[in-house]
């Protein structure tokens, strides 16, 4: 999803890293030499004698976390709820020493010493993870049913009215659909103004109106020109590349298989097998929400949207 990464991308990676780095440090230390730790941090004193099991099960909690968030680091957009799970128990811990405090049983000396190893883990993932948000770069996936589904309500309006049905389907097929739309979103090697052609081809092709509205406004919200993408509609595409684009769409979803293989291979001869894989899965997820969405008895035919 959302193409290659860029610098706000990475330096979030970079944060989710640090956080992981030092919980797989720290609970190696403790699972390795848990007296040679308990020595180390000489503020965990105050909390009584050392107990080498107890200090190894807390090791073991801390590299739990740390391979949770390290797999988020990997790719955040995709596996934030990674991140949210492994930082679970830094951040009730760090909630533990704040009550502690509050409450008189260590005092506030040992509270800011050990407060950049307690509670800085978590709230460094937790503003890796709000930078993500921030931007609209992450899968709806981990998403509860109930909240994605008012999201993407409040998102595109009524132009994708099977929302509920979806969610009285049952058998998690809210779940499921979220994993079709992350596909639906895929491109990396390919440039998004491709990606967004061959979508609002395959999209027309499916003579859906509504479902074009709402491929336009995607494409609009990634930076696309609105005239450019009005007159790809209207049959007037700006450019060579426009045009391809838009017409493989069109070829996939009208079942055009001898268009569909001549315009892929020009694709991948001025481009790569990658982009015209990317560009296919683009033109294929044109199809799939026209195709619900006849099949629920929502469908109406296409009027070409004026750019707003």
């Amino acid at each position: 999803m959302y193409g290659k990464p860029d610098a706000l991308d990475r330096l979030v990676q970079a944060l989710l890293a640090l956080a992981a780095l030092f919980a797989l440090v720290f609970g190696l230390f403790m699972l390795a030499d848990p007296f040679g730790w308990y020595q180390f941090v000489d503020t965990v004193k105050a909390s009584g004698p050392a107990n080498a099991h107890f200090i190894r099960d807390i090791g073991i909690a801390y590299l739990v976390s740390g391979a949770l968030i390290a797999f988020a680091a990997a790719n955040p957009g995709l596996r934030w709820g990674s991140a949210l799970v492994g930082a679970a128990w830094l951040g009730a811990h760090g909630m533990l020493h704040i009550y502690e405090v509050l409450t008189g049983i260590c005092g506030p000396g040992i509270f800011w010493r050990d407060a950049p190893g307690v509670l800085g883990p978590p709230l460094v993932v937790l503003v890796a993870i709000a930078i993500q948000f921030g931007r609209q770069r992450v899968s709806p996936v981990p998403l509860p049913k109930r909240v994605f589904i008012n999201g993407m309500k409040r998102m595109v309006g009524m132009g994708e009215p099977y929302y509920d049905d979806l969610s009285a389907a049952g058998g998690f097929a809210v779940e499921k659909f979220q994993h079709a739309m992350v596909l639906a979103g895929h491109y990396y090697h390919a440039p998004s103004e491709m990606i967004h052609m061959a979508r609002l081809g395959s999209t027309r092709a499916e003579d859906c109106g509504p479902c074009v509205e709402i491929v336009r406004n995607f494409a609009l919200a990634d930076g696309m020109d609105k005239d450019r993408l009005q007159n790809a509609l209207m049959g007037r595409p700006e450019s060579e590349a426009d045009a391809l684009a838009f017409s493989f769409g069109e070829a996939i979803a009208s079942g055009d298989i001898l268009r569909a293989a001549e315009l892929g291979e020009a694709i991948e001869a001025q481009h790569s097998r990658p982009v015209r894989t990317e560009m296919t899965l683009a033109a294929a997820s044109g199809r799939l929400f026209p195709a619900i969405k006849r099949g629920l008895g929502y469908a109406s035919a296409c009027t070409i949207p004026r750019a707003g």
